[in-house]
């Protein structure tokens, strides 16, 4: 198929970064619009359960967008049970793997002494409240990085290498304004961003990449209380002493373990093993 011949204005490159962005700022906006009333009080959580929640507005924006045009609605079914991978055992894997491999940068981070972590509290309503809230605001840039823009750099380009770098792309420049932003962490928002479209495209799961994107911020946010990608949480079971952090190869003052070359190494060595691993499945096939 000639994907070149048949491409419109509207699946250039340039103008689906454009409707991403729109999504992602709009729904922003309507989620702050939705004022989440029952949260709207100045404690500690639910401070931290609007700043993750109001991201529900990009979920209602981009699914009412995809519903009611005509060349995105395929789209739901990539993101519904309809994909092979959309399953609760991928959904769990996920969970699993944003806790150990973000698990595994923090430990490296502490036995190096880089960061100094108390216990603060855990409080399991508040726990569980804030654990969906951070899983709407990590699958609502999934949904529009690895759902929207992944699928329909696919149609438009047809090599997947065109979507998967293209979405990550996106992703990492996303995050440019950031507190504390480094080429490191550039580097690994792009990175773990091919990761996550790897999970799309060799597992057919959407719901793989949501849910390891939820962990990932989880542990490290609100588990253990430090920077996600540049952003502190109000609340957390652990407490970082900011005032003994220091940068190293495993840890980031500014940006968290995301700014560093461990999470680099990590998160490149998944890539390569699902990379592998989706290689011979499909030679299988």
């Amino acid at each position: 198929m000639n994907h070149t011949a048949k491409r419109k204005l509207t699946d250039n490159l340039f103008i689906l970064y454009i409707l991403a962005v729109l999504l992602i700022i709009l729904g922003q906006f309507l989620g702050m619009l939705l004022g989440f009333f029952p949260f709207m009080t100045s404690t500690d959580v639910a401070v931290t359960v609007t700043m993750y929640l109001s991201f529900i507005g990009i979920w209602i924006l981009t699914l009412l967008y995809l519903r009611f045009t005509k060349k995105n609605r395929p789209i739901l079914k990539s993101i519904g049970r309809s994909a092979a991978g959309n399953n609760l055992k991928n959904l769990l894997l996920g969970f699993v793997l944003g806790f150990v491999l973000n698990g595994v940068c923090i430990l490296a981070a502490w036995l190096h002494k880089d960061i100094s972590l108390h216990y603060d509290s855990f409080r399991p309503v508040a726990f569980a409240l804030i654990f969906i809230a951070v899983f709407v605001q990590s699958s609502a840039e999934e949904l529009v990085c690895r759902g929207f823009l992944y699928q329909r750099l696919r149609q438009s380009y047809g090599h997947p290498a065109v979507a998967i770098i293209g979405n990550s792309l996106l992703f990492a420049i996303l995050h440019l304004t950031n507190e504390g932003v480094t080429i490191l962490s550039v580097l690994n928002i792009f990175i773990v961003g091919v990761l996550f479209s790897f999970m799309v495209y060799y597992m057919d799961s959407i719901w793989c990449a949501m849910s390891m994107h939820a962990m990932w911020n989880f542990t490290q946010n609100i588990i253990f209380g430090l920077p996600n990608s540049g952003i502190v949480s109000p609340y957390s079971v652990f407490r970082l002493d900011a005032s003994t952090a220091k940068d190293s190869f495993a840890y980031n003052v500014g940006f968290g373990i995301e700014g560093t070359l461990l999470a680099d190494v990590i998160l490149i060595l998944a890539c390569i093993c699902l990379y592998l691993w989706g290689k011979n499945n499909r030679e299988k096939s």
